[in-house]
């Protein structure tokens, strides 16, 4: 923890090299992407109105664009997305005057149809208004129309096909992330045949439909916004790891396991859990786990009529729960050599475990791995410079 003046000091720091990173020409991507993924993120909507376009390589001449105006009749989309912006008082700030919000309802209405108008070949899903309105909310309706078409045709380009297919892909990188950290919470969860479903809308929705506070929320978004755009699927593993206790604690069953890991608590540790998921993209690189996805196909594709369908059924947990007794009491017997197990891939995967969690959350060289990653993937969809 740290006192409010050195808290105070390193708030000042970070403001000067963020400054000194948007002031050199070119600008510093590189440098801000390390502010955005190290603790405390971007700090200010201020600064995030600056930053953001630069990590989404938006060109200048595109951000002073005027929006134009979108025609809503006869629009396809109109309908849907009307429903799902006026079910979405509760992303707006308590308090909010209700002029003021029903006004930038209108904006994100807006948005949204102009985006899928400029780019027939999106197609919206029921949460995308989730994250409009985040970067509605933080930079203005002008600057968020530009973004969100970047973010749009690139990081969230698999969830706007015609169908969920590469969304569930994307999920399927869930469950191995798991499996390599913490395999008993992997075969509790098997088990349990609980799939994946319960980290849809955290996915599609980069964890803006299941926050309360809105500071978690744009946290998250300035390190997944400097990141590879599969991170969000490492940060919900690492809410799942976060919460072994309670799941092992469940009972195996489909339905109780379901409910417990659908429901985020609000308090959790966000920087720490930053910092793990930024070490798990280090040492388990998507590229590592791309085949692996392959055979957590049918676990992915649950649906929720599979879900209703087995919720009734009991799962013994019994044999889980010893093994779990027994790691606990073999992990106590060998922490002295349990922190060599990032060095060595062959031994027990148990141990993995504590050398991944025990990583500093400042992150420190795990950003600057995550940050050089998110640079030799980007020129391909050409996101970043």
């Amino acid at each position: 923890m740290y006192c409010v003046s050195d808290w105070d000091t390193r708030w000042k720091r970070k403001i000067a090299d963020i400054t000194q990173a948007l002031s050199v020409s070119p600008v510093d991507v590189a440098a801000l992407r390390r502010m955005a993924i190290s603790e405390g993120g971007l700090l200010t909507d201020e600064i995030r109105c600056q930053v953001w376009p630069k990590l989404l390589n938006v060109p200048s001449q595109v951000l002073e664009q005027e929006p134009e105006t979108v025609e809503r009749e006869n629009n396809k989309d109109y309908n849907q997305v009307l429903l799902d912006v006026q079910r979405s008082l509760r992303r707006f700030p308590p308090g909010m005057p209700d002029e003021q919000r029903e006004g930038l309802q209108e904006e994100l209405i807006d948005i949204i149809l102009r985006v899928l108008k400029r780019n027939p070949q999106l197609h919206y899903y029921q949460g995308y208004h989730d994250i409009v309105v985040t970067f509605l909310l933080v930079v203005g309706e002008h600057l968020a129309t530009a973004l969100v078409e970047k973010l749009s045709t690139h990081h969230l380009r698999d969830f706007m096909d015609p169908t969920m297919d590469n969304t569930k892909h994307i999920l399927n990188y869930l469950m191995p992330i798991i499996e390599r950290v913490n395999p008993e919470v992997h075969d509790f969860m098997q088990q349990a045949e609980v799939g994946t479903v319960f980290a849809l809308s955290w996915l599609i929705t980069w964890f803006g439909h299941v926050l309360s506070d809105f500071r978690h929320v744009v946290r998250l978004y300035d390190f997944f916004l400097a990141c590879h755009p599969l991170m969000p699927i490492y940060f919900a593993a690492v809410i799942v790891l976060y919460r072994e206790e309670e799941v092992l604690d469940c009972e195996c069953d489909m339905a109780m396991v379901h409910h417990l890991l659908s429901q985020i608590p609000q308090d959790l540790p966000y920087e720490t859990l930053i910092s793990r998921a930024g070490d798990l993209f280090v040492q388990f690189p998507p590229s590592e786990l791309a085949r692996e996805t392959v055979s957590h196909e049918s676990t992915a594709a649950s649906t929720f009529k599979d879900f209703e369908l087995a919720s009734t059924q009991q799962r013994p947990d019994s044999v889980l729960r010893r093994r779990r007794r027994q790691k606990q009491a073999a992990l106590e017997s060998s922490a002295v050599t349990s922190t060599v197990a990032v060095a060595q891939p062959s031994a027990a995967r148990r141990f993995v475990r504590l050398a991944v969690m025990g990583l500093t959350v400042a992150l420190g060289a795990a950003a600057l791995a995550v940050v050089n990653t998110a640079l030799e993937w980007a020129p391909k969809l050409d996101l970043f410079p």
